[in-house]
């Protein structure tokens, strides 16, 4: 085994915290963008005459290479570096996003989805790569709640926004609005600095794991199960809700844009206080697999009643039961990207995550396109929560029975 190669100095608490601002900007950014033809789903479906098969078809499309091209980027990342991978992958996608305020045929929409997924894949591998260089472990849980409200907060904005600019001048001006705002996040972006090697306390334990030693760990399978079930949820919620409450329960368009923006601020708000409360019982009582393993166990079991109640309730029982989801949801965000950058250390963080977000968003081909088919067939949302709440359980299943404990591996040397 070879002696690890000498770091570079950490960054100082100040810069350290504006990349990991800059990095929650960018994944906001990413999710304002990528939720944007859910928003404007029905009035889409009413300009370009498009099915509900359609329109799942449309969602699922942003998966397609969205999900295999995961591991691809995470290698990049960590070869190459993940800032420059980064800076391009947002470019490409903002400019795919303005390109769909153009549109005229179902084949143009979906030729974009796809490009807005290769565009998108770079986010989770490139910033779990950077959060595990210059993050130290006892920050992880804040550093990853910050960025959770980024990705979190993203959706309520672009539903909100988007709602009331598709009201105002039509569903294509959001599309052009946001995409060339997007590009604006390149400017800060450029005058980051980053040193060549991870720096900080966990650097000097970190090994370069080859392929073969990370595909090897069950901790791997473990949290990529965990993240498909999460994701299963999450993507059929940020998919299907605008929709959902516009044709289930009469919502109009501005209505929809108010009550999505209003919770997935819940969510955002929970994913922060969630990762500062971590880091706060790690800190205090040491013991990092019982708190991140009680969090995970505990969101699942609620995601699951959350499902079945949206499913069967009365519509004000179900409507706050999507309430509660979104806290859930956002309370288990810190440790999805947090428990995987603490075990892989910062040399294998962004393969990591890429294996993870490759299986786990496998639940963003699969939720939207099935869901619009069961509700193309049903009229109803009821069988497709009920599919969700089943998902959600395989989450305790890989969370908490195929990872020992949380704290990071040791690897050998590539």
């Amino acid at each position: 085994m070879t002696a690890p190669a000498a770091a570079a100095a950490p960054p100082a608490a100040g810069a350290r915290w504006w990349i990991v601002a800059l990095l929650a900007l960018a994944i906001f950014i990413n999710y304002v963008d990528r939720g944007t033809v859910p928003t404007a789903a029905h009035l889409i479906q009413d300009d370009l005459g498009f099915s509900p098969q359609q329109l799942g078809v449309l969602m699922s499309a942003f998966f397609w290479c969205y999900a295999p091209l995961q591991p691809v980027v995470g290698w990049l990342a960590d070869r190459f570096g993940a800032r420059r991978v980064l800076a391009l992958g947002l470019a490409l996608w903002a400019c795919a996003t303005m390109g769909v305020g153009l549109v005229q045929s179902f084949a143009a929409l979906l030729a974009l989805r796809v490009l807005l997924g290769i565009g998108e894949s770079v986010g989770f591998p490139s910033i779990s790569n950077l959060l595990a260089r210059v993050v130290p472990v006892g920050e992880i849980g804040l550093a990853n709640g910050v960025v959770a409200f980024g990705y979190l907060f993203g959706p309520a904005v672009g539903s909100l926004v988007g709602g009331l600019l598709m009201a105002q001048y039509g569903w294509r001006s959001a599309f052009w609005v946001f995409g060339a705002l997007s590009l604006l996040w390149l400017v800060p972006w450029s005058r980051v600095r980053l040193a060549a090697r991870p720096a900080g306390v966990q650097a000097a334990a970190a090994g370069n794991p080859p392929w073969r030693a990370l595909l090897k760990r069950r901790e791997l399978w473990g949290s990529s199960l965990g993240l498909f079930s999460v994701n299963y949820a999450f993507y059929f919620t940020l998919t299907w809700l605008p929709f959902y409450v516009v044709r289930e329960h009469g919502f109009s368009t501005q209505q929809m844009a108010r009550f999505t923006f209003l919770a997935y601020c819940v969510h955002a708000a929970s994913g922060l206080a969630a990762g500062w409360l971590i880091d706060r019982a790690v800190a205090r009582y040491g013991r990092a697999t019982l708190a991140y393993k009680s969090v995970m166990a505990g969101t699942h079991v609620g995601f699951v009643v959350c499902m079945v109640c949206i499913a069967l309730a009365p519509a004000p029982w179900a409507l706050a039961a999507v309430f509660v989801y979104q806290v859930l949801d956002g309370a288990n965000s810190p440790g999805v990207f947090g428990i995987p950058q603490i075990l892989a250390g910062p040399n294998a963080s962004g393969r990591w995550v890429g294996v993870q977000n490759g299986i786990g968003n496998l639940a963003g081909v699969i939720a939207p396109a099935l869901t619009g088919y069961l509700v193309g067939e049903s009229h109803h949302f009821t069988s497709a929560f009920l599919v969700a709440a089943g998902v959600s359980m395989l989450g305790v299943v890989g969370w908490v029975f195929m990872i020992p404990q949380i704290a990071p591996l040791k690897w050998r040397a590539a």
